[in-house]
């Protein structure tokens, strides 16, 4: 333990931030940033194989980002996929000692999705380290793992001291997988110093309504812009700003001219979370039909900011929006959801931002899961030398 009280707490993420992919695993950057509140954070990241490194693996980076320590490692490419594994395995493992060979000695090894759960229960083991592992993948709940994923998650999950799921829903469908160990909620943290309500200077008549996602089919586009082009033909003073690519963005961009809508539909393409956050700042309410979710983290940043929301009647999203903060409707009934823009566009300015807002800050901030992850680090190594003493 480092001085002060403040634990030194290594993560382990299967997903980060790149400069290619910025946003990929940046909900794990904001738990990062919510626990270096209290505790000292190094994050250990391995970047995937790489056909121009000479050695097995290379240290890319290892500066601190947004004040938190960042180690960037690359691994050798090689054709076979066992050794390429075993190359991954071993950036990682060489990078643990290093760390502690330089005098940095991590109280909690905490991976962040299932496959750094491997190497992380592995170093616990060799170097009794108490592990935890947070889990925020979409694949349990649609029950999409193959069997060598199956094998893995069992490996590591029942292995490690503590799992944490960033929702009920997603505890239920690990447990589905064969998992048996202690469990703890802890949902994704927001910026709500970014994601803030501002006093909205347009004037306009125009009703501006937001989504921003992954274009695919998880998140029910089609049915909202089913449900734009029936109210389109009744009133046309509103537009629709879509924030986000995928894979289904063209096809989605020609529903949108085929259903007469292609005027007030605006496909604008990844943005940063501060342009996210403007984009927020500026809409009217928040519209996202998915068709399921594991937490919904666009939903809270738009919470964050103030705004109501219009939302499937998921399990998981059904815990964060009640009838102070929007309204649920049936996934794919665009008929509903139609009811529920309409009754939104002469409405959205009787929700109160203050109430909505104070929700995010109370349950999401990086105070709230800071505080939270802290009570857990702490009950967890206190169990850990507890059963060694046993």
């Amino acid at each position: 333990m480092s001085q002060h009280g403040k634990l030194n707490i290594l993560f382990l993420p299967t997903w980060y931030p790149t400069d290619a992919h910025p946003v990929e695993g940046i909900f794990i950057k904001e738990h990062a940033k919510a626990v270096s509140l209290y505790h000292n954070v190094t994050i250990l990241y391995n970047e995937g194989a790489d056909r121009g490194i000479k050695g097995l693996y290379t240290i890319k980076s290892d500066i601190f980002e947004d004040d938190i320590r960042t180690i960037r490692v690359g691994h050798k490419y090689l054709p076979v996929s066992k050794l390429r594994y075993g190359a991954y395995l071993w950036s990682l493992f060489n990078e643990f000692r290093r760390l502690k060979r330089k005098g940095w000695i991590p109280d909690i090894i905490h991976a962040h999705v299932y496959p750094t759960g491997i190497p992380a229960v592995i170093l616990g083991k060799i170097y009794s380290t108490p592990v935890i592992i947070t889990e925020h993948w979409t694949a349990f709940v649609l029950k999409a793992l193959h069997r060598l994923n199956k094998f893995q998650v069992r490996f590591a999950m029942n292995r490690a001291e503590l799992i944490l799921p960033v929702s009920n829903e997603l505890e239920d469908a690990i447990r589905w997988y064969g998992v048996r160990n202690k469990f703890d909620i802890v949902p994704n943290a927001i910026n709500t110093d970014l994601f803030s309500p501002v006093l909205k200077v347009d004037n306009s008549d125009i009703k501006k309504i937001l989504l921003v996602a992954l274009i695919s089919p998880q998140k029910g586009i089609p049915y909202l812009l089913g449900a734009l082009a029936e109210i389109y033909k009744k009133r046309s003073d509103f537009i629709l700003d879509i924030v986000g690519d995928g894979p289904n963005r063209e096809e989605y961009r020609e529903l949108s001219e085929k259903l007469g809508i292609g005027a007030i539909v605006n496909f604008h393409g990844i943005k940063t979370k501060r342009e996210v956050a403007e984009f927020m700042q500026k809409c009217d309410f928040f519209v996202q039909p998915s068709l399921y979710e594991t937490f919904g983290i666009t939903f809270i940043e738009a919470m964050a900011c103030g705004k109501p929301i219009i939302a499937t009647d998921l399990p998981v999203l059904r815990d964060k929006i009640d009838a102070d903060k929007g309204i649920l409707v049936a996934p794919g009934d665009i008929m509903s959801l139609g009811s529920a823009i309409e009754f939104m566009f002469d409405h959205h300015s009787d929700f109160s931002p203050q109430v909505i807002s104070d929700y995010v800050k109370k349950n999401f901030s990086y105070s709230a899961i800071g505080m939270k992850l802290d009570k857990i680090y702490n009950e967890c190594i206190n169990e850990y030398k507890n059963a060694d003493c046993s």
